[in-house]
């Protein structure tokens, strides 16, 4: 590790960029063993406190798994995104160790219908942005992101290159949501998602439909298709956060 980079970043998280590496690199397969702790400490030339960070924090992203008593262990990578929180999937994808991409399908603006005008609290043809991206792990497609943005909140939309940048990303750079709605069905795909996510017609698929508003502004509403056995939705929280 270069001496400019350690200054930059934490040692710990140079620790768990260069786990994730090793394991992309094929040097751990899933379900293999980790080197113990105290192994890593030699091997590194760093404290244990430091190690034990690092992998801890590889665990609680399921980069890892640990057994009581047994040791550390690659953790099966079947993606998964958090069910509360809004994630950029390209991050997930990485902390996996794998290669993120995306497919730019559309990327316009449009007139809002009267539904999408209900729901943005504008007037019908008012002009609303639209985005249609695929994400891949690896060569795989996992994700088909559909969304329509308020251009009030983002007037600068159509000229991200979503290629290089999540939209995910962007909006949350440019305005936190204030409040989020989120639902999940289970779902049949429809010829598109079958098409764009390389899927047979009787494939399961998750689909979260999401709308964030950013103060009393709606700001976006998206839909998101996930192939039901390359995905998985899940979050740990405390429950008096949510009282109750």
């Amino acid at each position: 590790m270069a001496p400019a980079a350690q200054k930059r970043t934490p040692i710990y998280e140079q620790i768990k960029q260069d786990l994730i590496g090793r394991i992309a690199a094929g040097e751990w397969a899933e379900g293999e063993q980790l080197p113990s702790e105290h192994e890593l400490v030699a091997s590194l030339g760093v404290s244990r406190m430091t190690v034990h960070r690092a992998l801890r924090e590889l665990t609680a992203r399921g980069v890892l798994s640990r057994r009581q008593g047994l040791g550390t262990f690659v953790a099966p990578q079947t993606a998964q995104a958090d069910l509360i929180a809004i994630r950029d999937i390209a991050e997930d994808v990485r902390a996996r160790g794998h290669a993120h991409r995306a497919e730019v399908r559309t990327l316009e603006a449009i007139g809002a219908d009267a539904a999408l005008a209900e729901i943005f609290a504008i007037k019908p043809g008012a002009r609303l942005y639209h985005s249609l991206i695929v994400h891949f792990e690896d060569e795989t497609p996992i994700q088909m992101e559909e969304r329509f943005i308020n251009a009030r909140f983002a007037p600068d939309y159509l000229k991200q290159d979503f290629t290089a940048i999540t939209p995910a990303h962007y909006l949350q750079r440019i305005g936190r949501a204030t409040e989020i709605e989120q639902i999940v069905h289970a779902i049949a795909p429809d010829a598109r998602a079958r098409k764009l996510l390389k899927i047979d017609a009787d494939q399961p698929c998750l689909l979260v439909t999401r709308r964030t508003w950013a103060g009393a502004t709606p700001a976006t509403k998206s839909r998101f298709t996930y192939p039901g056995d390359r995905y998985a939705l899940g979050s740990r929280y405390k429950v008096s956060d949510f009282g109750g």
